[in-house]
């Protein structure tokens, strides 16, 4: 009743919305209503309009050229969307139980049959076809991983239940699947047994609060996820294939963090009939689409760009004290570009973290929370620190908890911190990272302005510029592929009226820069501008080197510069590796005063860019 309740809303909405609708609106002539759901071990799209009610994967048909709307409901097993490769389309993601998206379009011309899939289940059961015209059904390949263990499914049951039980954990860096009592207790991400025709039982338990999954292709299983508020999954499905398949944790980056191991079936050995991929390695298939589309912009994002400004003043002389830091991960919602959003993970809400300021001889005391929202454990690595992993050893915490170290600053500096949990690349690449500075014991010389900025990378699924609700790529990541540049987290963020850094002529600036990457160098340099003084790699204590037109700051490092300002203008900040520019990296230094024609006289021409 439930369900037929749910589908008489959406049809009402759908009349409601229709009747609202501008008159020059495509008039549909088909609608389907599909609805996504979990029957034994597939995931399937399930008919819920009347001519295809309760059928899985149902046919669909259309005459050519007519238009056709498809409705998709999530029925609550995990995220979900369709696709239609041959003809280049695709609905937004349903994240949660009860969303729903939509597709209109018009059927091709010519008799055709379409496939549809969802992008992340179709090795796990969710594909069907549309048919168009008097066109057939298309036939499965037969050498398809997919279709050989389905031609298996008539083994026989052996009647017997093996279980296993499996907690999320960490160890040596990586994350794991940790083995929880019998044979493999202790063992990360241990070997599991079963014989042909066994039931597979995976009891899987949240051990460090993060989200967690646990999948196996070949067999169409996949589970619902683990988290600090859900402790445990159980996850069933008939070993009813012979051979070695990989099971592994679906979120982003975990697999390739550690999270993987292998199910033995029988004697290991893939059987020619099977036609199992025994590696358990995804392969994409070369009809999906070129370009995944994103669901709407998050309309409660907001900005996670510090502001360049945003840093304590200076300590000057003063005796060596306990300073306590407090630090929040905190998981949000940011606006990346115009148009566009992404879930940032951040320190303190944002990108990059605090500015820290010490001296010499300071004792520190850190604590840091890790935000009970949070969908994964969090961490901090100061490379201020003389200490085991920088303190990321005292301070892998899981949502709603809190960890605390404390460290002597024996090192003036400008250095780097940042999130050390794996996979380590992809919590920096989100935007969790920051810096600490560390005076000498006298102090810095004082100058009439600071600045706090620092350069990173994003890796979206969508090229850059896509609107929409942007997700990570952790391909893109290991292939160190980004498609967005950054200062201080968003593109173009230091160039916007909010946080563009601002000066007026016969000061003397100075700019704290550093990289939280993690993957590329940057060639910092202001045009315009030349660096009176440049601290290389941020070494307060070293003889600075003096007119410097650009510096070298690798990932993880850092640099100060100082200049004095003589004409007033725009400056720009940017890496000269310029064709980052595109991407969206660059900052503007506004400085006003007075012209100073004898060390710049000039008529701006238009449509310089400066």
């Amino acid at each position: 009743m439930k369900t037929i309740k749910s589908i008489l809303i959406v049809l009402l909405i759908g009349i409601l919305l229709a009747a609202c609708a501008p008159t020059s609106a495509a008039v549909v002539n088909t609608e389907y209503i599909l609805t996504t759901a979990l029957k034994g071990a597939d995931f399937v799209y399930l008919g819920a309009s009347d001519n295809i009610a309760g059928i899985s994967n149902p046919v669909l048909h259309a005459k050519p050229g007519e238009t056709i709307s498809i409705i998709l409901i999530n029925g609550g097993e995990g995220e979900h969307d369709i696709v239609f490769p041959g003809i280049n389309i695709k609905s937004g993601l349903l994240t949660k139980k009860g969303e729903t998206t939509s597709l209109t379009f018009t059927a091709p011309q010519k008799e055709t049959a379409l496939e549809y899939f969802d992008s992340s289940h179709e090795k796990l059961g969710m594909k069907g076809a549309l048919l168009v015209g008097n066109a057939a059904a298309p036939q499965q390949s037969e050498a398809s991983p997919t279709s050989t263990i389905e031609a298996s499914n008539t083994v026989k049951e052996t009647g017997v239940t093996v279980e296993y039980s499996l907690e999320s954990g960490l160890m040596d860096g990586k994350m794991v699947f940790m083995g929880k009592g019998g044979d493999i207790d202790g063992k990360a991400n241990p070997a599991l047994k079963a014989n042909v025709g066994d039931k597979v039982k995976i009891i899987l338990t949240s051990g460090d609060g993060s989200e967690h999954d646990i999948v196996v292709d070949e067999f169409k299983a996949k589970s619902e996820r683990v988290s600090s508020s859900v402790p445990s999954v159980v996850l069933e499905f008939l070993a009813n294939a012979e051979g070695t398949f990989a099971y592994y944790c679906s979120l982003p980056g975990h697999r390739q963090a550690g999270m993987e191991g292998k199910l033995v079936v029988g004697t290991g050995i893939q059987s020619a009939s099977s036609g199992a991929a025994g590696s358990g390695n995804q392969v994409s298939s070369g009809s999906a689409p070129e370009m995944a589309m994103p669901a709407p912009a998050d309309a409660n994002a907001v900005d996670i760009s510090r502001d360049p400004a945003d840093l304590p003043a200076e300590i000057g002389r003063r005796e060596p004290q306990k300073v306590v830091v407090i630090l929040e991960t905190v998981e949000v919602a940011g606006k990346l570009a115009d148009g566009s959003t992404f879930t940032y993970w951040t320190f303190n809400g944002k990108v990059p973290g605090p500015f820290v300021r010490v001296r010499v001889g300071d004792t520190i005391e850190v604590h840091l929370k890790n935000n009970m929202s949070s969908s994964m454990m969090h961490s901090v690595d100061f490379h201020a620190v003389t200490g085991p992993g920088g303190g990321a050893v005292s301070t892998q915490t899981k949502p709603g908890e809190e960890t605390k170290f404390t460290f002597k600053a024996l090192n003036a500096g400008l250095f780097v911190y940042h999130c050390a949990t794996p996979m380590v690349a992809l919590h920096i690449s989100n935007g969790m990272y920051g810096m600490i500075l560390v005076e000498p014991a006298d102090g810095l010389p004082k100058v009439d302005r600071e600045f706090y900025v620092m350069q990173g990378e994003l890796y979206t699924t969508q090229p850059f510029g896509t609107a929409g609700n942007l997700s990570n790529d952790t391909t893109k990541l290991l292939d160190e592929h980004p498609e967005y540049f950054v200062f201080n987290g968003a593109s173009m963020a230091l160039a916007s009226d909010t946080h563009a850094l601002r000066a007026k002529t016969g000061e003397t600036v100075r700019i704290y820069f550093g990289v939280g990457g993690p993957n590329f160098i940057s060639s910092f340099h202001v045009i315009g501008e030349i660096f009176d003084r440049v601290f290389d790699q941020a070494s307060l204590t070293s003889k600075p080197l003096t007119d410097v037109q650009t510096t070298l700051v690798p990932p993880g490092g850092a640099t100060v510069v100082e200049f004095k300002l003589e004409v007033p203008g725009r400056y720009i900040l940017v890496d000269h590796a310029l064709a980052r520019l595109q991407r969206g990296l660059a900052g503007y230094l506004y400085v006003e005063g007075e012209p100073n024609t004898e060390v710049f006289d000039g008529t701006t021409t238009p449509g310089s860019g400066h």
